[in-house]
């Protein structure tokens, strides 16, 4: 946790059984962002949960065409947190009105590992001893890196670094980032909320999970350390799964 936070708008949930792992970083007045938080990845885990013991039961979105059946399972996952936590808003507006939360998913099955996002909450990869951030971030400094290409000083002054353009219950529906790749042993796939990344540069994390490559629990607390000792503005939760052969 970080250190200028009075509470915790962050939540994680593991789901080792499905090989699923969440991270989901929440906003709004009045400790709706935490409640935000908890329900995405409380809502993501429960649908897991229940298509992994009944694969007949019917979603509640269709499945879209040209995407596998898993990375549908994580769409729709996410597409009806999303849709829980617009109606809690919608429905109580005096205590939730503006309530939202990123999310980042990541799990494994056959052989590959999915990913679904939506906000500015990432996963990493470390392979090889090299660093790669997988998802992209749904936030106005990227679309204005895209669109404008600017230089470090540029996106090191930009004035709006934390306004987000996607974000799960600001609106009935949502787009889901999904996608998958064949991972290697020994793969680590890092998941934190921008609690990490706002506080560090991606020299440092790199350096940090080379370091603590073979000490997971290690590598958690050093990243959450490097981000309180560099401001620690943000709560910061970090998830840190390593592929094995099995």
């Amino acid at each position: 946790m970080g250190r200028k936070r009075s509470h915790n708008e962050d939540n994680l949930c593991l789901v080792p059984e499905h090989n699923l792992y969440l991270v989901a970083d929440g906003m709004g007045g009045h400790a709706s962002g935490e409640v935000a938080s908890q329900m995405a990845v409380d809502t993501v885990a429960e649908f897991f949960r229940e298509t992994a013991v009944d694969e007949d039961m019917t979603w509640p979105y269709k499945m879209e065409k040209g995407r596998a059946y898993e990375e549908n399972r994580l769409a729709a996952a996410i597409k009806l947190a999303n849709l829980r936590i617009f109606e809690k808003a919608k429905g109580d507006p005096s205590k939730h009105h503006g309530m939202g939360t990123t999310l980042v998913a990541s799990f494994v099955s056959d052989g590959l590992i999915y990913f679904g996002h939506v906000g500015d909450s990432r996963i990493y990869r470390l392979r090889d001893g090299e660093l790669t951030q997988v998802t992209e971030d749904h936030s106005l400094l990227n679309d204005y890196i895209k669109m404008k290409d600017l230089t470090e000083e540029e996106i090191e002054n930009f004035p709006h670094k934390n306004v987000i353009v996607r974000a799960l219950g600001m609106k009935e529906t949502v787009q889901v980032d999904v996608d998958h790749e064949e991972p290697k042993p020994g793969d680590l796939y890092m998941m934190c909320s921008d609690g990490l990344n706002g506080m560090i540069k991606d020299e440092l994390i790199h350096e940090i999970m080379v370091k603590f490559r073979d000490d997971l629990e290690g590598c958690v607390q050093a990243l959450i350390d490097a981000a309180n000792e560099n401001g620690g503005k943000d709560n910061t939760t970090v998830v840190v799964v390593e592929i094995n052969e099995a």
